[in-house]
């Protein structure tokens, strides 16, 4: 009996021990932290275990990304890519006070990325084509800034395609040696037909076939957390539709301003383009590149 009981005591120590450390663990829930421009700052508010409401929080009076992780509240906050190397501040509301929460971005040097186009009418467009153009830009900047609130948001994303990832975010780009906007997203190289998933659960904001960006569905996740996918072959999701992680949205393609097929996958928090890498977990980059490696042997 003596010794039953030793061995219960040993038992509840190691699971109290276990209990203890787990928030010593990294914060799976959390996306990478990259305070650069085009990055994301993860920035700690306090304990979430006061009994005080969630902080409410805003960075150019743009509403941020507020959420908890092993019992602290943290912003998640989308860095501009033209946003100014320094000190920059948010202001984060809590029981009523609003106080400045300081951050810090750091300069980040992109790499130059050179693009011959034989479609010249993609590079030096019509007066019709840049007034459509432009329409579109205009279109999709308000899709950018719209917030729908959530109880939660999953910020742990699946890549929605399988294949390499190739064309880099935020890479200075030129095509047809004229300077362009930088790269802002991620290119996952595929053969048209390939399925195209949603990176995590949301609402399908909008769908549409867009100049530059060719067949494109827009995903919100809530709370600023919005997800493209372009270029797009066919899509099978429509407006308001709710999805799940991993649902198809669609085909892919070469629609739009294209070279080729593949998926341009974009990511938006709080009004800005922001590294979709960052929201990869470790563990899915791991699947993702046993996956590519495993193609290439069949």
């Amino acid at each position: 009996m003596r010794t039953l009981n030793a061995t219960m005591l040993r038992i509840c120590l190691r699971l109290a021990l276990f209990v203890l450390a787990v928030p010593l663990l990294a914060h799976a829930s959390l996306p990478s932290s990259s305070n650069v421009p085009g990055g994301v700052a993860v920035v700690a508010l306090g304990s979430a275990l006061t009994g005080a409401d969630k902080p409410q929080t805003w960075l150019g009076g743009q509403p941020v990304l507020v959420t908890s992780d092993h019992d602290e509240w943290y912003a998640v906050v989308g860095l501009p890519l033209d946003m100014t190397p320094g000190s920059h501040e948010l202001s984060v509301k809590i029981g009523g006070e609003t106080k400045a929460q300081p951050f810090v971005v750091n300069p980040k040097d992109y790499p130059e990325q050179h693009v011959t186009l034989k479609d010249k009418s993609k590079v030096e467009l019509s007066a019709a084509d840049l007034a459509r153009a432009e329409r579109e830009i205009s279109a999709i900047k308000e899709l950018k800034h719209h917030w729908r609130p959530a109880q939660d948001t999953d910020l742990a994303f699946i890549v929605p395609a399988e294949g390499k990832l190739a064309g880099r975010f935020g890479l200075r780009r030129f095509f047809n040696g004229e300077p362009r906007s930088p790269h802002a997203g991620l290119d996952v190289a595929v053969a048209s037909g390939t399925p195209v998933k949603a990176s995590a659960k949301g609402q399908v904001l909008a769908v549409g076939d867009y100049f530059f960006n060719g067949k494109t569905v827009f995903v919100d996740h809530g709370n600023g957390l919005i997800t493209m996918y372009c270029h797009l072959e066919r899509i099978d999701v429509r407006i308001g539709e709710m999805v799940s992680k991993g649902q198809l949205l669609g085909l892919s393609g070469k629609t739009g301003r294209a070279t080729g097929p593949h998926l341009h996958w974009s990511v938006v928090l709080n009004g800005a383009m922001v590294d979709p890498e960052l929201f990869i977990p470790a563990k899915e980059k791991s699947i993702a590149a046993v996956d590519e490696q495993e193609r290439r042997v069949k």
